[in-house]
């Protein structure tokens, strides 16, 4: 492929990166006042929740297929056009039944998006032999971090309704630009090669099971991500008395930290390498989420939540990466799953130990997960 075309490939995915982290954030922020639109209890807000999950878990394991069939290019604009259109149906609810079967329709959007571009992506790291995996993250990291500061300065003058669908509207301009574009380059891997792919081994039962270990790695740091994005705010607001304005403010905080920090991942790991990179980052997000749940007052809890976003940057791109050296694109298939899995069925469980305990207390969990992730890296260091 001309070089030309590989450079247009890396900026039409990181603008499909970027887009899918605005508009997430841009739903989460405004999850407080859907919570108080529908009236749900932080248990009832969990299950709801929880159809972002089934949503995303289930079109994961179908998006693959869909790739080797139609092309990565192809589903990834597909699933964008469909993540734009749901995201402005959560605030149109008025029941935590409702609000779950919206974002069961948002989930399988979310899902199938982030199957589809990451295995387009790990395609063009290949093609391009650099480990420039961090640099798609960070854009979808750059794009969280827009979304929420978005979120921050319309939460006072815009209804959850008006707001979602601006953000729908930008999407899909944002997706007729560059869906365009992806879709005029070919697939680093076409579609439609079943036959060509029934006649790989598989691959043993080891390589199978340091896969799920790497899979579970991109869980514990990806549980974090998503217990952040959906009950950073609240606990802002709730626990410390922060304005709804301010508590957007935890999430921009946590997205710019990661952004910075993926934006030096290439370097980081060139420098360091995996495993160094891998326990640095997960014994810094341990520290920084202890800090953002137990923190008492709201300028220690944000900068809690800043140092968790800088270690937690890059501990999903190398866990990625390092089940796709094993296994090839099944094992990033894998990882990634198992990631996201973690990101979209954390925030359920967060809602419940809430109930049990305490919306602080549940969020130590995040830390304990980095320590885990940590200790995992560390224990897999002469893998790959």
């Amino acid at each position: 492929m001309p070089g030309s075309d590989l450079v247009r490939l890396r900026l039409a995915l990181t603008a499909f990166f970027a887009l899918d982290g605005f508009v997430f954030a841009g739903w989460v922020v405004r999850i407080p006042a859907v919570k108080e639109q529908t009236g749900a209890s932080a248990s009832t807000l969990g299950l709801a929740l929880l159809g972002v999950s089934a949503g995303a878990v289930v079109t994961m394991t179908l998006t693959g297929r869909l790739c080797r069939r139609y092309g990565s290019h192809l589903v990834t604009v597909v699933c964008a056009v469909l993540l734009c259109l749901s995201v402005g149906l959560p605030p149109l609810t008025h029941s935590a039944a409702a609000l779950g079967a919206v974002l069961l329709l948002f989930g399988a959007a979310y899902g199938g998006i982030n199957v589809a571009f990451n295995s387009a992506a790990v395609d063009l790291v290949a093609q391009l032999r650099r480990p420039i995996m961090p640099s798609f993250h960070a854009a979808f990291s750059l794009g969280g971090m827009t979304g929420a500061g978005l979120g921050a300065l319309v939460a006072g003058s815009l209804t959850p309704t008006r707001h979602l669908w601006l953000l729908a509207a930008v999407g899909l301009a944002v997706t007729a630009v560059a869906g365009r574009a992806l879709l005029r380059i070919e697939p680093l891997t076409p579609a439609d090669r079943g036959r060509e792919q029934t006649e790989t081994p598989r691959p043993d039962r080891r390589t199978r099971a340091l896969v799920i270990v790497f899979g579970i790695v991109a869980l514990c740091t990806a549980y974090g991500e998503g217990a952040l994005a959906d009950w950073g705010a609240l606990h802002l607001e709730q626990d410390l008395g922060a304005s709804a304005g301010a508590a957007a403010v935890g999430y921009s905080c946590f997205a710019l930290a990661m952004t910075a920090g993926r934006l030096t991942g290439t370097t980081l790991l060139e420098r360091l390498g995996r495993t160094r990179t891998v326990v640095a980052g997960g014994a810094t997000a341990c520290a920084g989420m202890l800090l953002g749940a137990l923190a008492p007052s709201l300028w220690a809890a944000l900068l809690g939540y800043a140092v968790t976003g800088l270690g937690l940057a890059n501990l999903f791109p190398v866990a990625v990466e390092r089940a796709g050296a094993l296994a090839g694109p099944s094992g990033v298939a894998t990882a990634s799953t198992l990631g996201y899995g973690g990101m979209l069925l954390g925030p359920p469980a967060i809602g419940f130990m809430a109930d049990w305990f305490s919306l602080p207390a549940a969020l130590t969990s995040v830390a304990v997960l980095a320590a885990v992730a940590t200790v995992t890296g560390f224990a897999t260091r002469r893998v790959g």
